[in-house]
C-alpha cells in the first residue's frame, strides 16, 4: 500500500525520467545518436526529442530507462546531463558510450520505445603512468652485450593517447644506456658494465604524451644493480698497480720472497711482501682457488697445500754455496674454470745461520757539527774525528756485516736534515742547521737477511762558527774562542782566590786540631803525677835482678 511519503517520491521520480505532455506526441519519434565531452557540467544539453502529433488530443508520458538512465533528465522535448560536482562524467570510468531507452506511453500504454546511444568525447584529463612492474630494481649481469635490450619499461594513459619514451642525459649514469626506439620503451645497453668498477646504476625515464598539446608527463628513476659475472682472473695477492690513476687498476702478480739457513727443515716459509695467497678478481664470486707449484720444488724439497698456497720446506740444503737461490713458479687456478688461472714468482734465498743478532758497541754516539754555509758536512765525534755509527755482528770474523742497512727513524723535521750511509757515517745538512740546537737520532741497523735489527742513538750539538770540536768526552777545550779575555782572566782570579781561601781555612782546621790534641795529652800527664791512688813504678822496679 503506498503511503503519502512513497506517492510523493513517485511523483518526483516521474518528473524526472518521464514526461508528461498532450497530444499524440509518441508518432514520428526516432532512436537519438548525441555527444557529450567528458567532464561536462551538470544540465547539458544532450539532444531533443523529436516526435511529432497533436498535444492536446491526449495525455502522453515520456520515460527513461535503460543501464545509463540515471545520466539523463528530460526538460521539455531537451535531454540533459544529470551529472554533479561529485559525479562527473569520465569517459575512463564509464566507457565510451552511455545508452538508454526512451518509452512514450499513451494512456499508460507503451506506444513507441527509441534507444538513447550518446558518445562521451574523450578529454585529456589524465597523465600517463608507468606499469609498476616495469620500473621495479633491476639486476643485469655485467655480462650482457653492448648494444642489446638491458631492459624494456611500460606506461599507460587512460586517455589512450600515444606514449613518448625519453631518457634524462642528465642523470648520473644515462652514458650507460639509450633508447633507439622512443615509443617502444625498449632501453639499450650502450657500453659494457664492470661489476668491480660500478656495481650499481641509477638512470631517470619519461614517459610524455606524443599527440596532445598539453604533452603531459611522468618520470621514474629506475635502479640498475650490476650482477658479477665470472669475466675476472684470480690475482695474486698484495696487488701491484701498473696505472693507479686510471678508473680500471690494472695489477702485476707480486713476487714473494723468503729467506731459509743450511740447518732449516720442516717449517712452513713465511714470504714476504705477504704469504702466497690469490683470490679471484669477480669479487662477487669468488670462486674456490686451487694451488700448484708448476716448476721448482727441486724434487719435493717444497711442496705446497693446494687449498691455502702454503709452502713448506720438506729437507734441509746441504751446501749454500752451490745452490744459493731457489726460484719456484706458482699457479692459482679457479676450480670449477682451470682455464682461469695466474701464475707468480716465488724467491728462496739460503744464507749461513745466523747464530748473533748485531749490536752496538755504545747506546748513545756522541756528534759535533760546524755552523757553516756549505750544503753538507761529515758529523765528528770527540777529537774531530769522523763519527762512525756501526753495528757489529758476530757472525763475522771482523764483526761488519756487509748485508746491514742503516737508517735514521723515525723521519721528522730534525731527522730530515741528516742522512746515514751504509758505513754509518752521518751527513749533516749544515745550511738547514741553526747553532747552539741539538738533535737526537735514532739510528736502526737491519740485517737484510736475518731481519734482525738493533738500534743507538746520536745526539749531535750544532757548534757554533768558530768553536773547536771537544777533545775528549771528559777534557773538553775552550768552547768559545771569542771570549772576551779580560772575563776569562777576571774568572780565573776568582777561582784562584777561592782556592787560596779554601787552602788557608784547611791549614786553620789542622792547626787547631794539633793544639786540641796537645792540650789533651797536657790534661793527662798532670792528672797522673798528683792523684793520690796512683801508683809509681819503674822498669827496673817491675823487673829486680836476681
Amino acid at each position: 500500500m503506498l503511503t503519502p511519503w512513497n506517492l510523493l517520491l513517485c511523483q518526483m521520480a516521474m518528473n524526472i525520467f518521464c514526461h508528461i505532455t498532450q497530444g499524440n506526441l509518441c508518432l514520428g519519434g526516432q532512436d537519438i545518436f548525441a555527444a557529450v565531452r567528458e567532464n561536462s557540467p551538470a544540465g547539458e544539453f544532450v539532444a531533443n526529442i523529436n516526435i511529432e502529433g497533436d498535444p492536446g488530443a491526449s495525455t502522453v508520458r515520456l520515460c527513461l530507462s535503460g543501464e545509463n538512465a540515471d545520466w539523463f533528465f528530460l526538460e521539455g522535448p531537451n535531454i540533459r546531463l544529470n551529472s554533479s560536482y561529485a559525479r562527473c562524467l569520465d569517459r575512463e570510468v564509464l566507457g565510451p558510450v552511455l545508452m538508454a531507452f526512451l518509452t512514450c506511453y499513451e494512456d499508460d500504454i507503451i506506444q513507441n520505445q527509441y534507444r538513447i546511444l550518446v558518445e562521451i568525447v574523450n578529454e585529456n584529463d589524465n597523465k600517463p603512468r608507468f606499469v609498476e612492474r616495469t620500473v621495479q630494481p633491476l639486476y643485469i649481469s655485467e655480462l650482457i652485450a653492448v648494444n642489446s635490450e638491458a631492459f624494456a619499461v611500460k606506461a599507460k594513459d587512460a586517455d589512450g593517447d600515444t606514449i613518448l619514451y625519453v631518457l634524462d642525459r642528465t642523470s648520473p649514469d644515462a652514458s650507460y644506456f639509450r633508447i633507439d626506439f622512443p615509443n617502444s620503451g625498449k632501453v639499450i645497453l650502450n657500453k659494457s658494465l664492470d661489476f668491480e668498477t660500478k656495481t650499481q646504476l641509477e638512470v631517470v625515464l619519461y614517459a610524455v604524451e606524443m599527440n596532445t598539446k598539453e604533452k603531459y608527463n611522468t618520470t621514474a628513476r629506475i635502479i640498475v644493480n650490476v650482477v658479477d659475472g665470472d669475466d675476472m682472473y684470480p690475482q695474486f695477492l698484495p696487488c701491484t698497480l701498473i696505472s693507479p690513476g686510471q678508473d680500471s687498476a690494472i695489477c702485476t702478480n707480486p713476487v714473494y720472497t723468503v729467506n731459509i739457513t743450511e740447518k732449516e727443515q720442516g717449517s712452513v716459509l713465511h714470504f714476504s711482501p705477504g704469504p702466497v695467497y690469490a683470490e679471484d678478481e669477480d669479487k662477487g664470486i669468488q670462486a674456490p682457488l686451487t694451488y700448484t707449484l708448476l716448476s721448482g720444488d727441486d724434487h719435493g724439497r717444497f711442496i705446497i697445500n693446494s687449498d691455502t698456497g702454503e709452502i713448506t720446506l720438506t729437507r734441509s740444503v746441504e751446501n749454500r754455496l752451490l745452490t744459493p737461490t731457489y726460484t719456484m713458479r706458482i699457479m692459482a687456478a679457479q676450480k670449477n674454470d682451470p682455464k682461469k688461472y695466474t701464475v707468480a714468482t716465488a724467491l728462496v734465498q739460503v744464507q749461513a745461520e745466523n747464530r748473533f743478532p748485531p749490536h752496538f758497541n755504545k747506546t748513545t754516539y756522541k756528534g759535533f757539527v760546524l755552523d757553516n754555509t756549505s750544503p753538507a758536512a761529515l758529523v765528528s765525534t770527540y777529537g774531530n774525528d769522523v763519527l762512525v755509527v756501526q753495528a757489529i755482528d758476530r757472525d763475522f770474523r771482523d764483526g761488519v756485516n756487509p748485508r746491514m742497512m742503516y737508517s735514521i727513524q723515525p723521519k721528522g723535521s730534525s731527522t730530515d736534515f741528516y742522512h746515514i750511509t751504509q758505513e754509518g757515517i752521518i751527513i749533516a745538512k749544515t745550511d738547514l742547521l741553526q747553532p747552539f740546537h741539538r738533535h737526537i737520532l735514532k739510528v736502526i741497523a737491519t740485517d737484510q737477511e736475518s731481519g734482525e735489527t738493533a738500534q743507538a742513538s746520536v745526539d749531535i750539538e750544532v757548534l757554533h762558527k768558530g768553536q773547536s770540536v771537544p777533545r775528549s768526552q771528559f777534557g773538553e777545550e775552550q768552547l768559545f774562542s771569542d771570549m772576551d779575555a779580560g772575563m776569562a782572566g777576571g774568572v780565573a782570579g776568582v777561582i784562584f782566590l777561592l782556592a787560596v781561601a779554601a787552602l788557608c781555612l784547611f791549614m786553620q782546621m789542622v792547626k787547631r786540631w794539633r793544639n786540641r790534641r796537645r792540650n789533651l795529652a797536657e790534661r793527662g800527664s798532670v792528672a797522673l803525677g798528683k792523684h793520690p791512688n796512683v801508683e809509681h813504678t819503674s822498669p827496673r822496679l817491675a823487673h829486680p835482678g836476681p
